[in-house]
């Protein structure tokens, strides 16, 4: 049997497969044509063809796993560098205090994007707001901590903007 039956014979069968156990389209389009490589790749092993659904729906399972396997390495690669994230930005003098400071329309999509480590897009979702707004409300808090660290703790801003030096403030000193 060559690839190209094996495709016309069960493409949508092994596309709607895959698609009911990722429940991603991107997902599943990697997943559905990883298979068939495998499928074209390794072909010349297949000894009984009255078993090519099985096989060809084993070599879609086993991709399913490879998929879920990297994303749950992905996954805790992600917290860990989240926790790191946050672990150093709340050695930052006053940090914690001028977070909560900020007016709460700008301080919920900072604490979102860099305290929980959520992605913009997500939070437009999340506050109902439109990626735009989030990107505004983001900046102008920035705007607003830049300041606050510098009137109180004498931090400067380096060329691109970022926080520099160490903290000379009376409250943490």
């Amino acid at each position: 049997m060559e690839t190209q039956k094996i495709w016309k014979q069960f493409n949508e069968e092994l596309y709607f497969f895959i698609l009911k156990k990722v429940k991603n389209e991107a997902a599943t389009n990697d997943i559905f044509q990883n298979t068939f490589l495998k499928i074209h790749k390794n072909l010349h092993q297949l000894k009984e063809e009255e078993k090519i659904k099985a096989w060809v729906f084993q070599i879609a399972r086993n991709e399913i796993a490879n998929f879920f396997k990297q994303e749950s390495v992905y996954v805790a690669t992600t917290k860990e560098a989240n926790e790191i994230n946050t672990e150093s930005y709340q050695n930052i003098c006053c940090f914690d205090t001028f977070i909560n400071q900020l007016p709460l329309i700008y301080k919920e999509p900072i604490e979102l994007v860099y305290l929980k480590g959520k992605k913009q897009n997500e939070v437009s979702e999340i506050l109902d707001i439109s990626l735009a707004n989030v990107k505004a409300r983001i900046r102008r808090a920035k705007d607003i901590l830049k300041k606050n660290f510098n009137e109180c703790c004498k931090y400067e801003l380096d060329k691109n903007g970022s926080l520099i030096g160490e903290p000379n403030c009376s409250k943490c000193n």
